[in-house]
């Protein structure tokens, strides 16, 4: 007997479709592609969802709910107030295309946090339906949700989150360690990944050997390594000055033109106007959702770099950002 059916709801069962361990595991075998090489063998290629229409969308969120506490003390933190006459709720819808980068506004209490806890698959919502990359997340175990955490989102923190004393070759190397890829291959990823961000040169150094910048740089090329679907990413430059700020942001516009789809969750609007669409809630609810460029289209901050950089308050003023420009580095 394999691990997979080991693990699975109904050991022994020969139906395809009652192994949803299996469609997960086809859909996360190779990390940030939608689809494989070998679809005729693939119980999802013959799925309408996923064919002739390409690749699914990124996140589909349909009449999204949460509800923390019950009877008197409920308190809806996501989906608006229920409806005095009906008693319910309209709840979150929202549908995010691969290669989009979306901001999510709102100020504290607006559901923003708990937003992006059920969008990265760290909490669940109290009713409604979330499919990320196309794989329903509602009906997954632990074992086989942090495989997706693993596997389809980076995740960005306002705190950085480094392990102490690591250098910086090794905090990028772990969520390949935890997805058994082998040690070659972890280092030649992750080299390629600190040099996406500009920190060739700083490998071997550890958190406290780095600046605020640098080292969210670090987790910026840490949440990029294992190709993954989503680059989530909680008030990212929180912690850093005006300069570092503008470096961080000037990296995930370059991620965002070259593919990668962007979840920004921030209360700044000088973040916010790196996106391409921006959405802002009030009371667990989008109250606003404002499209500032195309989806296929590069960001806002490199369509039109002159515009954009005169309208920024803390436009840089020459100096080198520390080799960011320099490209030709894949993953």
């Amino acid at each position: 007997m394999s691990p997979d059916s080991r693990s699975g709801p109904a050991p022994g069962s020969r139906s395809v479709r009652s192994r949803p361990w299996q469609k997960l595991g086809s859909r996360l075998s190779r990390p940030g592609q939608h689809r494989r090489s070998d679809d005729a063998a693939d119980p999802l290629a013959d799925d309408p969802e996923q064919s002739p229409w390409g690749p699914p969308p990124v996140i589909e969120v349909r009449s999204l709910l949460k509800t923390y506490g019950i009877g008197d003390a409920a308190v809806r933190a996501l989906g608006g107030p229920a409806d005095p006459a009906t008693g319910e709720s309209p709840g979150v819808d929202l549908l995010v295309e691969q290669g989009d980068m979306v901001a999510v506004m709102g100020s504290s209490g607006s559901g923003k946090s708990t937003l992006m806890n059920i969008i990265g698959c760290l909490d669940v919502p109290t009713s409604g339906r979330y499919l990320l990359d196309g794989i329903d997340v509602g009906g997954l175990d632990e074992h086989q949700l942090s495989l997706v955490r693993n596997r389809k989102i980076g995740f960005v923190f306002q705190s950085f989150n480094l392990v102490p004393r690591t250098p910086a070759l090794a905090q990028v190397e772990l969520p390949l360690a935890y997805a058994g890829v082998r040690s070659a291959e972890r280092r030649r990823r992750a080299l390629a990944a600190l040099s996406l961000v500009g920190l060739a040169d700083r490998v071997d150094h550890r958190p406290n050997e780095l600046s605020g910048g640098q080292q969210q740089r670090v987790a910026v090329a840490r949440a990029l390594v294992t190709a993954p679907a989503m680059l989530l990413a909680d008030e990212p430059t929180g912690n850093l000055d005006s300069h570092s700020t503008e470096e961080v942001l000037a990296i995930v516009d370059r991620l965002n033109a070259s593919g990668r789809t962007v979840v920004l969750i921030t209360h700044e609007d000088e973040v916010a106007r790196h996106a391409k669409r921006v959405l802002r809630l009030v009371d667990g609810q989008i109250v606003e959702d404002v499209r500032r460029a195309p989806v296929d289209g590069p960001p806002p901050a490199l369509a039109n770099p002159g515009v954009f950089a005169a309208h920024s308050p803390h436009a840089l003023t020459g100096g080198n950002s520390g080799g960011l420009t320099g490209g030709g580095t894949h993953l």
